[in-house]
């Protein structure tokens, strides 16, 4: 359903209502831009994101994209800034995301798997990360709800987690208070060049704009192609679960150095388990669960924590995970006017910052990380990258 009409002339059209399009339309509205959102909603990056707010390189991502890796790191100092977007932003709205700094522990269940992670420690402190090995005695102190299998850890004192569904809503409400269109289930098909600005195909009839900002996450590579620009985006669906409310257990974000799992729990003791487990891109519409991702999260999460067999499982659904190279897309594209701005790995934990960044490039300022490693432009000659999903 669409709560807003479709203007026929804007300012600046922002392609995709994830976190990137909320953040730099709510932005852009207040610096007086005349600005709608065309939300889709379908693949549901964020509006199915589980709120885990990501610093620490993922064992997941090095284990599967292993190429990108070197990427990743370089962009580290990213994930530490994001961070404080985020909690700059709750105070900005004087709204409670839920948002909690309780450090992530990446849990290894033998030596050699602790010895991946000290290697990646290293790594990571290089970029600036606060990070720390735990071994197996001091660990059980700082996470009693742990179970045998638990060796030792690596702490990440900047991770934490968040509310999704309240931070979205907030931002959005902000967005919307400071003059942004919101028309939602507007799917767009094509964005064409026309004279000076733009024509924006949609199932809800054609839009002309001034200026365009693709950020539809693992959508935008299709978008961009038929404007000659290449950005290698792949929508990779994951699998999440959640449990009933139960009393507090878990109290870190909590990840494994070798197989796809995250815990956390949310303030009404709902604990939600994602990780990476894979799920089904449909047809048409949100991907589609997997019954052996279903049960294989749930029992590495029971594993790790033993209490969590306690509580039901209340809920089961996936979303959207956009790769391309390990690193956020955020720069101009194609003809002048048109703008990308995607987030890389844990796009929701960047999603704010990535947004800031935008924003500061719009208005011809200098943002206070150089946009070149990110620019559109370097996928332009690379054979490398996958095709544009």
């Amino acid at each position: 359903m669409s709560d807003q009409a479709l203007p026929a002339r804007i300012g600046t059209a922002i392609v995709g209502g994830g976190i990137v399009g909320l953040c730099l339309a709510r932005l852009l509205a207040r610096d007086g831009a005349e600005v709608a959102i065309l939300d889709d909603g379908t693949l549901a990056g964020t509006t199915a994101n589980a709120g885990s707010l990501h610093v620490q390189m993922q064992s997941r991502f090095i284990r599967l994209y292993p190429e990108q890796a070197a990427a990743l790191e370089r962009a580290l100092p990213l994930y530490l800034a994001a961070t404080r977007e985020w909690f700059d932003l709750e105070r900005a709205l004087e709204a409670d995301f839920e948002l909690k700094r309780t450090g992530g522990l990446m849990i290894a269940e033998n030596e050699r798997q602790f010895a991946f992670l000290a290697d990646k420690a290293r790594r990571e402190r290089a970029r600036g990360l606060d990070v720390a090995l735990v071994e197996r005695a001091e660990l059980m102190r700082l996470a009693p709800y742990l179970g045998e299998s638990a060796y030792g850890a690596e702490l990440c004192a900047d991770e934490g987690k968040l509310n999704p569904l309240l931070a979205n809503a907030a931002i959005l409400a902000d967005a919307r208070a400071a003059g942004a269109l919101h028309c939602a289930g507007t799917r767009v098909s094509r964005v064409a060049a026309d004279g000076a600005g733009f024509v924006v195909a949609t199932n809800r009839g054609a839009m002309r704009a001034g200026r365009v900002v693709v950020a539809a996450g693992a959508g935008t590579g299709a978008l961009l192609a038929p404007l000659g620009c290449r950005v290698p985006t792949v929508a990779e669906p994951l699998h999440m679960n959640v449990t009933e409310p139960m009393a507090p257990v878990v109290g870190h974000l909590v990840q494994h150095a070798e197989r796809m799992i995250t815990l956390k729990q949310l303030a009404s003791g709902h604990v939600v388990i994602g990780g990476g487990w894979p799920a089904r891109l449909a047809e048409a519409g949100p991907p589609l669960v997997r019954h052996e991702s279903l049960v294989g999260n749930v029992a590495l999460a029971v594993r790790l924590a033993p209490g969590l067999a306690q509580a039901r499982v209340v809920r089961t659904w996936a979303g959207i995970n956009t790769t391309s190279d390990g690193q956020c897309t955020i720069g101009p594209a194609g003809p002048r006017g048109l703008f990308v701005a995607v987030p890389g790995d844990a796009g929701y934990t960047l999603g704010p910052l990535v947004a800031r960044l935008a924003w500061q490039s719009l208005r011809g300022e200098r943002p206070y990380f150089d946009l070149a490693p990110f620019a559109p432009s370097r996928f332009a000659h690379d054979g490398e990258n996958a095709a544009v999903g």
